[in-house]
């Protein structure tokens, strides 16, 4: 029989795992899909060596400037927001915990639709595993992502000048002509933003990629997290189609998140003009 000390003892455990997975879900939603503090030097310290741990670039090779990169990518960026009516995905989530008071896994299948302009709507198809990371995670994650896409969050969390700093890191060769690298740093503490690299595509100035790590330790129970999150092109659109979440907990457990976008239908769209770019 367990003892009602015994009993105490695990729901506080169960507590604190619930507390220190769930900030993962803070780590996954400051990358969340395109459609969408610390003081100064400390921000400016912690990019330094973020941006130093990550693959070398030349910015010597780079055909613009970056602010004409940002201009284009900004400019872009509206024009597909403003054309993308409405979509449809299969996503799979995936969470592993390793670590105190015990291993977790669990998997949720969801069927996502986006409605112009910042209405998403989710249906659980199937879900297995860890009741505790379906119920307190899964759930607190799509819930989050509504949130994400209301208008007021968007404008302050928009990849543009008002919410960034950026620099330019480097160009790299792709076979679709290049990719402009961007380190990008917020003005503004929030749950929802980044500080790290994004990889632009040199033809249709659209992220493609994005390696970071979120502005603000998501929970005191987080030593570190790190974001990849990965966009594929559907037709005229940058989709996203992976993202990664690490977080490191101080119980001394490892968190991991992915999420995989599938089975992508553009239902509505309008016809996007021709953009005058910075050349």
């Amino acid at each position: 029989m367990i003892s009602a000390q015994e009993l105490l003892v695990r729901r506080s455990a169960v507590r604190k795992l619930i507390m220190a997975v769930s900030a993962i879900v803070l780590a996954a939603l400051s990358v969340a899909p395109l459609s969408a503090q610390e003081r100064e030097s400390e921000i400016i310290t912690s990019q330094s060596a973020f941006v130093a741990s990550l693959p070398n670039a030349s910015v010597s090779t780079s055909p613009l400037s970056k602010d004409e990169v940002v201009d284009n990518l900004i400019r872009r960026n509206q024009e597909r927001a403003q054309a993308l009516v409405r979509s449809e995905a299969t996503r799979v989530y995936h969470l592993t915990y390793r670590g105190l008071p015990g291993n977790r896994d669990a998997e949720m299948t969801v069927e996502a639709t986006y409605e112009s302009p910042a209405t998403k709507n989710f249906r659980v198809l199937d879900q297995s595993g860890s009741k505790v990371l379906l119920n307190h995670v899964f759930k607190k994650l799509l819930e989050g992502e509504k949130e994400a896409a209301e208008p007021e969050v968007a404008t302050r969390t928009r990849l543009d000048r008002t919410n960034y700093d950026f620099q330019l890191a480097g160009f790299e060769l792709a076979e679709r002509g290049g990719q402009y690298v961007l380190a990008v740093t917020p003005k503004s503490p929030s749950k929802f933003v980044y500080r790290g690299k994004v990889w632009i595509d040199a033809v249709d100035f659209a992220v493609t990629k994005i390696e970071a790590e979120p502005a603000q330790n998501p929970s005191f129970w987080t030593k570190k997290s790190e974001i990849r999150h990965e966009y594929k092109k559907i037709g005229d659109f940058w989709l996203p189609a992976k993202n990664e979440s690490t977080s490191y907990i101080r119980l001394g457990g490892l968190a991991t998140l992915t999420i995989e976008y599938k089975d992508y239908r553009v239902t509505d769209a309008r016809t996007m003009q021709a953009s005058n770019l910075s050349r």
